[in-house]
């Protein structure tokens, strides 16, 4: 009888430390739990609240509010964060021989690149089309409001579900990350 050819990776194989991948999922965690917090506090607060006013209102407000997370490094920083750290985790965890911890970084990693797509092919085209408005105390046509309302909140509320689902897939890749080196 011959040797296995693909023999079963040795227990040390499995669990090598990879130490950045706990810090990693940490950081993927904290920067997916604020990119989620940013679309659901919009969904909660945000949109229904500047439902109650007048389009003038609306627009100036929704302009506002693009350029100041436009020019924010911390907005940036959590926004690009979130995709760097699970990708970055998930590719470690599957190195150390950790495939459930990767398997499930990997998860939220496809999650939120789902809700990038969303925001780079939806959202900051509408946010650039209510900019093309110009300043809203002179704009006579408020069309723009009308279309950038049901279309932006309803894949605001899709990128909510995607980053809370990619938290929850962090979550559970962490815990698996615990076990796995604590069982060493």
């Amino acid at each position: 009888m011959s040797a296995n050819p693909y023999p079963s990776p040795t227990p040390q194989a499995v669990s090598r430390p990879g130490r950045a991948a706990g810090p990693l999922l940490v950081a993927s965690i904290v920067t997916m739990g604020l990119m989620a917090g940013v679309f659901f506090a919009f969904d909660v607060s945000v949109m229904p609240g500047l439902d109650r006013t007048g389009d003038r209102v609306y627009a100036e407000a929704m302009q506002n509010f693009n350029q100041a997370i436009d020019t924010s490094g911390l907005f940036v920083l959590a926004f690009l964060g979130a995709l760097a750290a699970t990708t970055a985790a998930a590719v470690i965890e599957y190195r150390a021989g950790r495939r459930g911890a990767a398997l499930w970084a990997g998860a939220a990693a496809a999650l939120y690149v789902v809700a990038l797509l969303i925001t780079f092919t939806v959202n900051i085209p509408l946010n650039n089309e209510l900019a093309a408005l110009g300043d809203p105390a002179t704009a006579r046509d408020f069309g723009v409001v009308d279309r950038f309302k049901g279309v932006w909140e309803t894949t605001n509320i899709m990128r909510t579900v995607l980053c809370t689902a990619a938290l929850g897939c962090l979550a559970h890749g962490l815990k698996l990350h615990g076990r796995a080196t604590s069982a060493r």
